[in-house]
């Protein structure tokens, strides 16, 4: 799955245009290098983003198309 659709689907970014941009300005990192938004990720990859002057960290458990609101925290771990 691309990573803007997958930053959307598990809701770590409210909308695919802002997780593009965020892609395209460098600050999103994939293993710890900066990534585009058409990069496709899977499970097991280590997404950084950086929000201004905080950073989140995740591990990606799992990849899917669409997922409820409730069940879109299962998709990922915080590290």
């Amino acid at each position: 799955m691309r990573l803007d659709k997958y930053l959307k689907v598990s809701r770590l970014i409210k909308r695919r245009t802002v997780a593009n941009e965020a892609c395209d300005a460098g600050r999103v990192l994939v293993n710890g290098k900066p990534a585009k938004a058409s990069l496709n990720v899977k499970s097991g990859d280590i997404l950084e983003i950086q929000f201004g002057t905080n950073s989140v960290k995740v591990e990606i458990l799992d990849v899917q198309e669409t997922v409820r609101k409730d069940e879109a925290k299962e998709l990922y771990r915080y590290i």
